[in-house]
């Protein structure tokens, strides 16, 4: 009889223990976390990854930010977990200028730049000495002056590359004069200039269409896939493979498609 008792008394305990292993288990995987995001298209498509996230047992908090140098710095401060709103060649950039220990666990979209105006309806009409705004950041400045290149407006160094700027134009036969504006600022600028290069996200967030109002844009195909990044030292956690397999599902990609019509398209 008593060792009946024993025998039931371990079990009660075994029981006990896988229950309370398997609780701890679960609470693990329970994980949360601050994205931060620039408004428009980040900011959208990172909702729609939210309650996919949660299935996965990670509880998304999205935050948004008006401009691309906060959500780097706010993610080395520790305020944020991971970012969702630049491409390689501006985040090469940053770590270059601040010395950031940042880390890519994966891509998410493609956002190719357009060429704006209140005045214009096609790129060619630029009257001379026109006023253009381009991002003051030399990564995306710098693939604005290639864009403009590339339509035969303005002719640059050789080696000027990726971040090449203003004072790299070699010729620029219609005298344009280029304004320098944070990129967040630029849709505000297009009652005040000729034309003006804004950000897909920035674009969408003010109401343009990329498609119907830009009278000029770049090939998607290029090296601006935008990415999602963490610090270093977060790179191996759990919930990194957890996060990358709800925004690369095919409900987001689809959600891309469709809501976008091709002004935005997967990364993945």
């Amino acid at each position: 009889m008593i060792k009946l008792q024993k025998r039931a008394f371990i079990r009660t305990l075994l029981a006990a223990a896988c229950t309370c292993a398997f609780a701890g288990a679960a609470q693990a995987d329970n994980v949360k976390l601050k994205v931060g995001v620039t408004p428009g298209s980040h900011a959208l498509v990172m909702e729609q990854v939210k309650p996919l996230a949660a299935k996965e047992g990670i509880d998304l908090q999205v935050i948004e930010f008006n401009d691309y140098v906060q959500p780097n710095a706010a993610l080395a401060a520790g305020d944020l977990d991971l970012n969702s709103m630049q491409h390689k060649p501006y985040l090469d950039q940053q770590i270059k200028d601040r010395g950031y220990k940042f880390a890519i666990i994966g891509t998410t979209l493609t956002e190719p730049i357009g060429i704006y105006s209140k005045k214009l309806k096609n790129l060619a009409d630029l009257p001379e000495g026109a006023r253009f705004g381009i991002p003051n950041d030399p990564t995306n400045g710098g693939r604005v002056l290639l864009l403009l290149q590339e339509k035969g407006l303005i002719k640059l160094k050789p080696d000027a590359g990726l971040k090449a700027t203003p004072l790299d134009i070699t010729e620029n036969p219609k005298k344009l004069k280029f304004v320098e504006l944070d990129a967040a600022q630029l849709p505000r600028s297009l009652d005040d200039l000729d034309a003006s290069a804004i950000n897909t996200n920035f674009a969408l967030s003010a109401g343009l269409d990329p498609k119907r109002d830009a009278i000029a844009q770049e090939s998607p195909k290029g090296p601006y896939v935008n990415i999602l990044v963490v610090r270093e030292q977060d790179q191996s956690q759990p919930w990194v493979r957890q996060l990358i397999s709800a925004y690369h599902s095919n409900a987001v990609r689809q959600y891309i498609d469709q809501a976008f019509k091709g002004s935005v398209t997967a990364g993945f």
